[in-house]
């Protein structure tokens, strides 16, 4: 078993998932502008830190990705923020692209950047403490998108970005997303998110990259936002585990679902109908951002100084959520 392989197990093991902590300070300030919370340094960790210092991290949560301005941090206990995350048994993580933006030959779609002088940034936040890493490529769905190009480009992309991090010790968590953005039916997302994930692998094989030691963290096969051909959780489970099947190569340790917009509940019930019915080898956890902190995020803004309600209120959605990553959760559960 290599190293990097351990740490991937570290993180996903026993129906633990990972916390993605790892908004922008430009996403945290939408967030916080939505509950009426001023977006400060000190309000931005205040949150993040009720949420850290949790028993529910020590319970459910494997590895938290951090954002640039967060890993630097000092918290409260005088402790860095990947000090105070590893002491929970927790591995701190750090999501090193630098964005989005418009695809040169392909106007409406995105190629991300952050490639220049990743390595050198990467033995940076290796020595503050981050043991794993993120980056996101995005897709959108449509009759023409995503385009052979978006594909290519993107899945390069991810190669080489998870082959620096391999070089530098640490585990990366590779994220192709296809959006939810549209009125796309379950199966054009099977479809091209299927076409997706297999170029990322066919990449990331001619990148020499130790697939023992990444984690995927793809979309689950839904239809989209605005589609009139919503599926039950079950059909869900099905074509998500029909695609991941027929194009992820076994030898990966983990997959850590992004949520992509669902709310809270649904995230919960639809990861959980994957385990259910997860007839493969891999373990199928969560990696969720809005999905994990949007109901303590709600309750904080009331009363910031509150610091143990916050944390009631996400050791709740944390439990939930590794009752599913685990097929153990319920509708009874949720509402106890």
């Amino acid at each position: 078993m290599s190293e990097l392989n351990k740490i991937a197990l570290k993180i996903l093991s026993n129906g633990k998932g990972i916390l993605a902590a790892d908004e922008s300070i430009g996403t945290m300030t939408k967030r916080l502008d939505s509950v009426n919370v001023p977006s400060t340094p000190e309000n931005r960790l205040l949150f993040r830190e009720a949420l850290f210092s949790s028993d529910g991290m020590k319970e459910f949560i494997g590895g938290v990705i951090l954002y640039d301005e967060t890993i630097k941090q000092t918290s409260s206990s005088k402790k860095s923020i990947p000090e105070l995350i590893s002491t929970t048994g927790v591995v701190p993580g750090i999501k090193v692209d630098t964005g989005a933006k418009i695809l040169a030959g392909s106007v409406e779609e995105k190629i991300t950047e952050g490639l220049d002088g990743l390595r050198e940034r990467l033995q940076t936040y290796y020595k503050l403490g981050a043991r794993f890493t993120k980056w996101r490529g995005v897709y959108n769905i449509s009759n023409k998108f995503p385009s052979k190009l978006s594909i290519h480009s993107n899945a390069h992309a991810l190669a080489r970005y998870a082959s620096l991090v391999q070089e530098c010790g640490m585990v990366p968590i590779v994220e192709p997303e296809v959006l939810m953005d549209g009125s796309h039916s379950a199966e054009i997302c099977f479809n091209k998110t299927s076409e997706v994930i297999k170029k990322c692998f066919e990449e990331l094989i001619l990148h020499n990259i130790d697939l023992s030691g990444i984690i995927l963290k793809p979309n689950m096969i839904l239809a989209g936002v605005t589609s009139d051909k919503k599926i039950s959780s079950e059909e869900v489970a099905k074509l998500t585990l029909k695609c991941l099947k027929e194009n992820v190569p076994s030898d990966i340790p983990g997959i850590a679902f992004l949520s992509g917009g669902q709310t809270e509940v649904e995230a919960t019930e639809n990861l959980n109908s994957i385990n259910k019915h997860n007839n493969t080898n891999f373990i199928m956890t969560y990696s969720y951002g809005r999905a994990l902190q949007q109901s303590a995020l709600k309750f904080w803004s009331k009363d910031i100084k509150n610091i143990e309600g916050t944390q009631k209120v996400f050791n709740h959605r944390a439990n939930m959520c590794t009752h599913a990553a685990q097929g153990k959760w319920s509708a009874e559960l949720e509402s106890k």
